[in-house]
């Protein structure tokens, strides 16, 4: 059990047991830094929803690729969402196939790496796993689908991703908002 005492107006006392650590109270009480999407050393280092480190720098890119392309908001998110669902926004190098003995339709191997997991008729497999370049590979398809911002965020994605449950995606919309949004705070 963890127990905060003040023993002086300068420093904070932490027990937990029989230790104790003194810390000033400059640092108990210092403000949180701002977090700034193009410099990932403001990210916080507790995660957003639990999402951190790299996964916070691929959905950082994710969202400037999105910009870059004349995608807002709720283009930002369909791209994380559809990245947390599809290799929870790590860059892998392997996919359904290594992992799950997936085929597809026609019975051949999946080829699917990257955020995106993209297989290989998206494009090179440099092109899948650079992230800006399978994200912009992703924006380009998602801006080919008819009214994509007018459907169910998980129906949109599934029209560019092709996933066996159409609504899979849809148990990272909250994650996902919440990481854009935060990652979109002004710096």
């Amino acid at each position: 059990m963890l127990r905060r005492l003040a023993i002086s107006a300068a420093v904070v006392l932490v027990v937990a047991g029989a230790a104790a650590v003194a810390i000033p109270l400059s640092l108990a009480h210092e403000k949180p830094v701002a977090i700034c999407l193009s410099d990932p050393t403001t990210f916080p280092q507790a995660g957003i929803a639990g999402w951190e480190g790299e996964q916070l720098e691929n959905a950082a890119t994710i969202m400037q690729t999105a910009s870059a392309l004349g995608f807002g908001r709720d283009g930002q998110i369909l791209g994380v969402m559809t990245a947390m669902g599809e290799s929870s926004l790590r860059n892998i190098d392997y996919g359904d196939w290594e992992t799950s003995g997936f085929t597809n339709p026609d019975g051949s191997r999946t080829t699917s790496i990257g955020l995106f997991q993209q297989q290989e008729w998206w494009g090179s497999a440099e092109q899948r796993m650079d992230p800006a370049t399978a994200a912009t590979l992703f924006y380009e398809r998602l801006a080919r689908v008819p009214d994509w911002h007018a459907l169910e965020p998980s129906l949109a994605i599934h029209r560019v991703q092709i996933n066996l449950d159409p609504m899979y995606y849809s148990r990272y919309g909250a994650d996902a908002t919440t990481v854009v949004d935060a990652l979109s705070a002004a710096c």
